[in-house]
């Protein structure tokens, strides 16, 4: 009987090519599951994102817009329900950041332009795309920064909050336009370009937003807050069109207001050290 020989591999040196009819591992091939109840949140929240392009394309702008917004409690709720059932994966991140990309990058450039963008022309579409880039933008930089960065802020307007601001806008103006009697086909606010230009410049500057990621649900709280919270959700709900408008852009000129409060103090501390130079040098 022949003696059985034994062939040895010897290991292939990192960066070379594999020889003919290996078989090399894509990198989907290590995701062997995915957590159902989280996504199915991010996959509601697209479904709106989706619905309100279409509403949009029809001249349904209120309905539009109202899907905007109901995306955002899409997005909020996966995020929590990721965090509390302790079912945060890579593929979640991922699939959450193209979700939004949709829901408040594509639908609402998309809703303003089709709204009001329009009839300012070049400048208006420029507008729209610009802030459907910058979107893009701040979702990438979210990404790569994630895990490195202060998880009590954003570092630029987060795009849920920059869509909800052009979404209730819509239906600010709506609202204000039925309760003065006014026709809702008259032309545009002038202003709401620069809106435009300013929330996409926001979401991809450095001015820090809060998170609220600090806020933990499973804590016990006061009888009070309970109450301010139910209270401050029938006042939602009784004028929605008002209330989530000033909500969104109190939000928004938070991150502005705490700029120019820290440079106030900055200035105000380095006054301080030239006049207590002054004075030792006298």
């Amino acid at each position: 009987m022949a003696p059985t020989t034994l062939h040895l591999r010897t290991p292939r040196p990192e960066g070379t090519p594999p020889p003919p009819g290996d078989k090399v591992k894509g990198p989907g091939e290590s995701i062997r599951g995915i957590y159902l109840l989280p996504n199915l949140f991010t996959t509601a929240g697209l479904f709106c994102g989706f619905y309100a392009i279409v509403a949009a394309i029809n001249g349904q702008f209120i309905a539009a817009a109202n899907s905007v917004l109901l995306a955002g409690v899409f997005d909020i709720m996966d995020g929590k329900i990721a965090r509390l059932t302790h079912s945060s994966s890579a593929f979640g991140i991922q699939y959450d950041s193209l979700s939004d990309l949709t829901s408040f990058g594509l639908a609402p450039g998309l809703l303003v332009y089709l709204w009001g963008l329009h009839e300012f022309g070049r400048i208006g579409w420029v507008a729209s795309f610009i802030y459907v880039a910058c979107a893009a933008l701040r979702l990438a930089r979210f990404n790569v920064q994630t895990g490195t960065e202060d998880k009590r802020y954003f570092r630029g307007l987060p795009t849920p909050a920059a869509a909800g601001l052009l979404a209730t806008t819509v239906l600010f103006y709506h609202e204000v336009q039925s309760l003065l009697g006014h026709p809702l086909e008259v032309g545009r606010p002038v202003w709401f370009v620069a809106v435009a230009y300013g929330v996409a410049f926001l979401m991809v500057s450095n001015i820090r937003y809060r998170s609220f990621k600090e806020i933990d649900l499973r804590s016990r709280y006061h009888f009070k807050v309970l109450l301010s919270l139910v209270l401050g959700g029938i006042v939602i709900v009784a004028a929605h069109e008002i209330t989530l408008f000033a909500m969104a852009a109190a939000y928004t000129a938070s991150g502005v207001i705490g700029v120019a409060r820290s440079r106030s103090k900055l200035q105000a501390v380095e006054i301080e050290d030239v006049e207590d130079r002054d004075f030792l040098s006298r």
